[in-house]
Formats: C-alpha cells, sequence, structure tokens
C-alpha cells in the first residue's frame, strides 16, 4: 500500500510539541531553537514530509502556474518559443501548463476557460489564426489573470500586453535583396487577414517594390490560409499568369516548402526557374537539399522569453508597475541560405 504523505500535525505528535511550533521551525522562524528546528527537521525528513503545495498556493493567493496557449506545437517555431518560456519560468520557480488552438478560435476559448479554472497566476498567447474576438481574454481580467500576447498579437486591444518582431522592414529587405539578384517579378503568398503579420508582410512588400520602381501587380499577391492545399491554390494561380513571378516571397517556411513542392510537381527547377524566400529562419530547412534561400529571423525564443519576463512583472506588481511597456517590438533580421 502506498504511504500517504506525512503531514505536520503527524510531526507535531512525534515530538510532542504544537503544530504552529512544527510550521515555524520548517520555515525557519527565529522564536524556535536551533535544537527544536534541527529535531523538527530529522523527523520530517524520516517520514519524507513535503509541504502542502496547495496550501501554501492559498496562502500566497498564487499557483506559480503559467499557462500557455499556441496554435500548433508540432511546428519547430512554437516548440522554439516553449523552450524560452519554460527556461524563465523555470527560473522563478514557476510550472507551465500548455494548450493548443490548433488554429481553431472555439478550442482557444476551451482552454482560456480551463487555464482560468485550473487557476493560473497569468497567461501567455499566441493567437490561432481565426481569432477575430478576443472577448475570451477580456473575461480573464476580472480574474485578476494578466495575458500577454506575443508573436501573433491582437492588432486592436486596448491596454494588451505585446511582444512582437517588426516584418514590414524585413519584408522591403527581402524584396532589395530579390532584386539585386536580378528578380523583377516578384509573387507574395500572404497569410490570413486576421494574422495582423500578414498585413505588415504585404506592406513591406509594396514599400520594397516602391523603392526600386517595380509595378505592384495584384495578380501577384496571392492567399493562404497556410494549409497545404490552399498553398498549391495560391501557387497555381501564379504560375498560371502571362509572365509569371521568377521569386515568391512566402508567408512563413512551411507555406514555402509546400509551394516548392508543387512547382517541384510542375517541372520547375528551384532556385533556377523559380525562387522563394520565406519568414521564421527554422533550422529544420537548414537540412534541405532545397530550402529557401533566405528567411526572416523572427527571434521565437526572445519573443516568448520577454513576453514571460513581463508577465512576472506584471504577477508580482499585481498590475501596478506603471514601467511595464505594453507593446515590444524586436527586429527581425533577413537570413541568406545560399
Amino acid at each position: 500500500m502506498d504511504q500517504k504523505p506525512a503531514t505536520i500535525k503527524e510531526i507535531a505528535k512525534r515530538l510532542s510539541v504544537s503544530v504552529s511550533t512544527v510550521s515555524r521551525a520548517l520555515h525557519d522562524h527565529p522564536s524556535i531553537g536551533v535544537k527544536t528546528k534541527q529535531q523538527v527537521r530529522k523527523i520530517a525528513k524520516e517520514l519524507n514530509y513535503e509541504p502542502n503545495q496547495a496550501a501554501i498556493s492559498f496562502k500566497q493567493g498564487r499557483t506559480m502556474t503559467l499557462g500557455v496557449i499556441l496554435p500548433n506545437l508540432g511546428e519547430e517555431y512554437f516548440s522554439i518559443a516553449i523552450n524560452g518560456i519554460e527556461d524563465v519560468a523555470t527560473k522563478n520557480s514557476y510550472t507551465v501548463l500548455i494548450g493548443q488552438s490548433h488554429d481553431d478560435v472555439e478550442r482557444e476559448e476551451q482552454i482560456a476557460d480551463t487555464m482560468r479554472r485550473h487557476r493560473v497566476d497569468g497567461l501567455i498567447v499566441s493567437l490561432a489564426k481565426t481569432t477575430k474576438s478576443f472577448e475570451h481574454f477580456k473575461q480573464l481580467e476580472k480574474f485578476k489573470i494578466p495575458v500577454v500576447f506575443f508573436d501573433r498579437v491582437p492588432d486592436q486591444l486596448d491596454g494588451a500586453y505585446t511582444v512582437s518582431c517588426n516584418l514590414e522592414n524585413s519584408s522591403i529587405d527581402l524584396v532589395d535583396w530579390l532584386v539585386s539578384k536580378g528578380h523583377k517579378q516578384i509573387g507574395f503568398i500572404k497569410g490570413p487577414d486576421t494574422l495582423i503579420h500578414s498585413k505588415q508582410r504585404l506592406n513591406g512588400y509594396h514599400e520594397g517594390l516602391k523603392k526600386n520602381n517595380l509595378k505592384g501587380e495584384a495578380s501577384l499577391v496571392v492567399s493562404t490560409d497556410l494549409s497545404r492545399k490552399k498553398t498549391e491554390d495560391a501557387m497555381q494561380k501564379l504560375l498560371a499568369l502571362k509572365n509569371p513571378p521568377t521569386a515568391i516571397i512566402a508567408f512563413n517556411d512551411y507555406v514555402a516548402l509546400d509551394a516548392i513542392r508543387y512547382s517541384r510537381s510542375q517541372g520547375l527547377k528551384i532556385n533556377k526557374d523559380i525562387s522563394f524566400v520565406s519568414y521564421a529562419n527554422l533550422p529544420v530547412t537548414n537540412y534541405l537539399d532545397e530550402p529557401p534561400i533566405a528567411s526572416v529571423e523572427q527571434f521565437p525564443y526572445q519573443q516568448a522569453e520577454r513576453a514571460t519576463d513581463i508577465l512576472l512583472r506584471l504577477i508580482h506588481s499585481k498590475g501596478l508597475d506603471k514601467t511595464i511597456p505594453h507593446k515590444v517590438i524586436l527586429e527581425s533580421k533577413v537570413v541568406v541560405n545560399i
């Protein structure tokens, strides 16, 4: 039969002292003598005593737990981000609960409510691609649970704490780099309009074309919902143009890989007949024979790390620290892979 965890009462009974004496001894209270403290610790060790974390949490008003909601841990980008969150959390003695929305807003809402019921001290979120309303996060304010968004952040949510990368400037840099390689017909595969980064990427693309005196043809911009099927449909449209693009800027590395796969199926030679650049700069692309020739580093570890730092500051200050920044924007950079 499994042994039940020892309690303070059992230690007190063994030593014939009060429960309060044992409690103070375990917390190294100065009112308790050295001999008594040693005796209490010796018996506690013999009985395999462990503090009642639930009781401690109740007394402190904290569970020492952070909730995290991400689109999909199957994506290397978010796995890297989790490392950043857990590293900061562990250093501060916090445990992390993780939920995946799988880009489904209803699932995101359910996870947020579950995190609330588990009484997490705070929540870190990267939004699902279908999220248009943020009411499920606003509701957490009533329970004094702070929320910090990173990477996929809300475009319009008053008072939100966000950490993200500047992708408009790096999009301009991508166009500059492609033009320097002789490309003038540059296609663009944009992501869901609900994601603020889709707009930033597209704005940078148009600014880059303008900067290089290239005409921004509407037919060169196509959309994907990030699924392989929609990406293939987008590529079909681009390749069917009278003057198809010689280079394409894809929403991220996963979209680029689906686009590369489709282009190859159409008999095109990658990086000869058509070239691809994208965003995320995932390490896995280093092992591919034909990766995107350039990708934008978005620093998922650093974004998540910074978001966790901000969340802990909000928790410890109970939202009263006015020096905590509401919006942190990191600079991304283009990484050339050839």
